[in-house]
């Protein structure tokens, strides 16, 4: 039987498979299976996201080399192979390179387009990145990564990961070589419906290990937009936890990457918020849009539920859709974040008042 799919226009860019797809029951109602069930109790239920990205690739055998040294630490930390086998040390990336055979794939060949141009070169390798919430044991996060990369890429396609634990949040690199080692002409495609498809199978494999984890749209939880802490509250904190450093390990460490496109974009909103205008923005619509189609997919599935006589799952789901973020554009995240900036930085200029207020009357 069909899945029951909302569809964004194309202008959208987007489509929404949503978890109130199931079969069809007498009379045309829809009915959840209980995998289906228990799907909707973790996404209401706010089990932890896995993500999984490609955090990009190389199109030279240079570029592989250097992602390579990146994951391993430059030699200091084991990078496991499809082989089974565990390396350490400076040229392991060299070895990898050497065993794969990276030089004589056919793209590596292709002339570089000139400056400004686009690179229209077949990738070398992808990189690949499998992360759990902080608070995860890094010993599961490694294990179900390990099974997702045999059961994707062994005996298909080489690759190479490692663990990382120097963040609260346990993440595993995988490089995947790009052409197929037994069918010449095949490469390893990465679309949208490749990255869903292994997000749910990690999430899976993550449940196997014991861990709560779940896979769902964004858009299904309500947030139209990437999390507000990542485009502006993790960089502005992370830069004001770099300036509230001892001088001294400051001069240590590396200041917080600035990306020069986002800064026009702080600076444009910044500048709005000064003169007391608030710029028009045109992907507001489109995020109403959205927002109604996932509110009515998930008033089906709380009709379902209720015919199943799951009814306290059916009120959890309502609570979960009124609960949702209010609809927030981009620019209007932007601007939550310089406000709870501003109002952080003011509270820091009161406390250090204070403060010398009392060294003074001491």
């Amino acid at each position: 039987m069909p899945k029951h799919i909302v569809t964004l226009p194309r202008t959208s860019g987007m489509d929404l498979d949503i978890v109130s797809y199931g079969r069809r029951g007498p009379g045309g109602s829809l009915h959840l299976n209980p995998d289906q069930v228990e799907q909707v109790k973790r996404t209401v239920g706010r089990v932890p996201e896995v993500m999984v990205k490609v955090s990009g690739g190389a199109r030279e055998s240079g570029g592989a080399k250097a992602h390579l040294k990146y994951i391993g630490r430059h030699g200091k930390l084991e990078i496991e192979t499809d082989d089974g086998m565990s390396l350490l040390g400076r040229d392991v990336a060299d070895r990898l390179l050497s065993d794969w055979q990276l030089d004589l794939c056919r793209s590596q060949y292709k002339a570089k387009p000139a400056a400004g141009q686009k690179d229209t070169r077949a990738k070398l390798t992808h990189n690949i990145v499998l992360s759990m919430p902080a608070g995860t044991p890094p010993e599961k996060v490694l294990r179900a990564a390990q099974v997702f990369a045999r059961e994707n890429f062994a005996l298909q396609y080489r690759y190479a990961m490692a663990l990382h634990t120097d963040q609260a949040h346990p993440h595993v690199h995988l490089v995947v070589k790009c052409e197929h080692e037994t069918e010449p002409g095949k490469r390893l495609y990465i679309r949208k419906e490749t990255l869903r498809q292994w997000r749910e199978q990690f999430a899976l494999l993550m449940r196997e290990q014991g861990v709560a984890a779940n896979a769902t749209p964004r858009q299904i939880r309500g947030q139209l937009k990437m999390p507000s802490k990542d485009p502006i509250h993790h960089r502005l904190r992370a830069m004001r936890a770099f300036q509230n450093l001892p001088a001294n390990q400051r001069a240590e460490r590396r200041p917080p990457p600035e990306s020069t496109f986002f800064r026009r974009k702080v600076e444009s909103v910044a500048k709005d918020l000064q003169a007391g205008r608030s710029s028009p923005d045109s992907g507001k619509e489109r995020l109403f849009v959205t927002r109604g189609q996932v509110e009515a997919d998930w008033l089906v599935t709380i009709n379902a539920l209720r015919q199943q006589g799951e009814l306290a799952l059916a009120r959890q789901v309502e609570h979960f859709v009124s609960s949702m973020s209010p609809v927030l554009t981009e620019r209007e995240l932007i601007a939550a974040g310089l406000r709870e900036a501003l109002r952080a930085n003011r509270g820091d200029r009161i406390r250090d008042a204070k403060e010398q207020s009392k060294n003074r009357s001491r």
